[in-house]
């Protein structure tokens, strides 16, 4: 089972904290403010209140055992880089920081953080593109290229087989899965009917899956 340190108790925190419980994963919260570790407790495998910018507390958590180490903090830029480089100089395996700004983000990086997550952007631009669209319902950015959207089948597509339709060849799109009823259709071929009232898993190009579904 992996082991995740998880340094910030505040909102973006507590979403994390309540998540990785639902997942299973053992974890650790730290945070330095007694209200919201006690508040991040009811989820978290264990809670250690101190200063995770202080060397020698940081060291006492064993930064070695976590496979993942999170830091959740927004505002207080400055304690979010010392904490990063921290955990790297300290050993961990990896680091994942949470920014509010691209040039925070930049620094984040070039302190030793392995990856950056700016959630309020990410969901910024995710609503964007899913009101952008009457098809889309939902939309998940896996890179700067890639991405996963849900959305439901066009009326142009009803009737027509995905080999007729050549969904590869004419958009640079797969289609991953149908949902139906309810029910997920993962393995389906070239003879596959497309029906009114079904939704899609697209997986493509960020830009091309979002022109594409726009209309």
């Amino acid at each position: 089972m992996r082991n995740i340190l998880l340094i910030g108790a505040g909102r973006f925190g507590c979403h994390v904290a309540e998540k990785l419980e639902e997942l299973n994963v053992q974890f650790m919260v730290v945070d330095k403010n007694e209200e919201r570790a006690q508040e991040a407790a009811q989820w978290a495998t264990t809670v250690q209140i101190g200063d995770a910018g202080n060397r020698e507390f940081l060291k006492s958590l064993g930064i070695r055992n976590f496979d993942v180490c999170i830091v959740a903090i927004r505002d207080d830029i400055l304690a979010s880089l010392e904490i990063t480089a921290l955990l790297k100089e300290l050993g961990a395996k990896r680091v994942v920081s949470r920014t509010a700004r691209d040039t925070q983000a930049r620094l984040l990086r070039r302190v030793g953080a392995d990856a950056v997550v700016d959630p309020e952007k990410q969901m910024a631009e995710w609503t964007a593109v899913r009101c952008a669209s009457e098809h889309m319902l939902e939309y998940i950015q896996l890179s700067d290229d890639y991405a996963v959207c849900e959305v439901r089948v066009p009326d142009s597509w009803v009737g027509r087989t995905l080999a007729d339709l050549a969904i590869r060849r004419k958009y640079g799109m797969n289609i991953i899965g149908v949902r139906e009823d309810g029910g997920l259709q993962i393995v389906i071929d070239g003879d596959y009917v497309m029906k009114s009232g079904q939704t899609m898993l697209i997986l493509g190009h960020a830009k091309d899956v979002q022109t594409t579904f726009r209309g």
